[in-house]
C-alpha cells in the first residue's frame, strides 16, 4: 500500500492552485452560515477522479454530492474538498481537505492538508500519525487550566447559539484560552500534533472529522461525542477529541453538567 499511499499524497497536494488562486470567487449559499464556491466543487471533481484512476472499485463520499448511494458495508472515500469555506471565502487562510478512508464502518487511512502552510497530516490505522513525514504526538499537558481548547461554533445552526457560548464561557473560564479557526478538520489535526489539548464542536459531519478523528487517535489522544459515547463515521455527531487527559477532563468536569 505503501506506493498506492504516495500516489494519494500527491494527489492530495495536487489541489494547492485552487485554494491559493486569484481567481473570483463565485459563492453560493446552501443554508444558514454555509457556503460553496466553484472551488469546492472543483476539488472535488479533481480528487473524486483521481481516486477512481487509483482505486475504481471503492465509493466515494463527498460534501458536494447526493450521498444516498453510499452503502457503508463496503469502503469508501470520504471527503471534504475545502474544509473552512466561509475562511477561504473571506481570504482568510485556515482552510484544509479532509480526506479519509473508511472499511468495515471505521477509518482506516486520514489525510488533512493545509494549502496555505503547505502541511500535510497523514495517519493510518495501527500504525501512528505523521505531520509531512515527521512522527506527531498529542501534547503531554495533564491540567486543564494550563490546556489550550479550540471550538467550533456549528454556525450552519444558530439555535444552538446560546447554548454553545454558554459551555465555550465555561470552557475559557478553567482553560489557559479558547480558540476558533473555523475549519474541525484542522483543529483535530491541531490536537494531533500537540498545539491545542482538546477541540470541542456540535453536529460535525463525518466528512469534517472523519480524517481528524483518526488523525488524534494514532496520534495517542482521544475522541467521544459529549456524553464520553464512541463516535460513528455513518451519522453527524458531537465531537470531543482530546490529548487523552483533556478531553476526559472536559467531559468530566463541564460536559457532563452541561448535558
Amino acid at each position: 500500500m505503501t506506493a498506492e499511499i504516495k500516489k494519494i499524497k500527491e494527489l492530495v497536494k495536487s489541489i494547492r492552485p485552487f485554494f491559493v488562486s486569484r481567481e473570483r470567487i463565485e459563492v453560493r449559499e446552501k443554508g444558514t452560515a454555509d457556503f460553496v464556491t466553484q472551488m469546492d466543487i472543483r476539488v472535488q471533481e479533481t480528487v473524486q477522479e483521481g481516486l477512481k484512476k487509483l482505486f475504481p472499485d471503492i465509493q466515494f463520499m463527498g460534501e458536494e454530492r447526493d450521498n444516498s448511494d453510499i452503502d457503508f458495508n463496503k469502503p469508501v472515500w470520504i471527503l471534504d474538498p475545502i474544509d473552512g469555506t466561509t475562511n477561504f471565502i473571506h481570504g482568510y487562510c485556515h482552510s484544509t481537505l479532509s480526506l479519509a478512508l473508511c472499511a468495515d464502518k471505521k477509518i482506516v487511512m486520514g489525510f488533512v492538508y493545509q494549502p496555505y502552510t503547505e502541511e500535510l497530516f497523514f495517519a493510518q490505522e495501527g500504525k501512528g500519525a505523521w505531520l509531512n513525514e515527521e512522527p506527531i504526538h498529542v501534547s503531554g499537558v495533564r491540567e486543564l487550566e494550563k490546556s489550550l481548547v479550540a471550538i467550533g461554533t456549528s454556525p450552519w445552526k444558530h439555535e444552538l447559539a446560546e447554548q454553545n457560548f454558554e459551555l465555550f464561557k465555561r470552557i475559557f473560564l478553567c482553560c489557559s484560552d479558547i480558540r476558533r479557526t473555523g475549519s474541525a478538520a484542522l483543529d483535530l489535526a491541531y490536537v494531533a500534533c500537540g498545539r491545542t489539548e482538546a477541540f470541542v464542536e456540535r453536529d460535525l459531519k463525518p466528512w469534517d472529522f472523519a480524517a481528524g478523528c483518526l488523525l488524534v487517535k494514532e496520534a495517542g489522544g482521544t475522541v467521544t461525542d459529549y456524553r464520553g459515547e464512541d463516535i460513528a463515521v455513518t451519522s453527524p455527531a458531537h465531537i470531543v477529541a482530546g490529548n487523552g487527559c483533556i478531553g476526559e477532563l472536559l467531559l468530566k468536569e463541564i460536559l457532563s453538567k452541561f448535558y
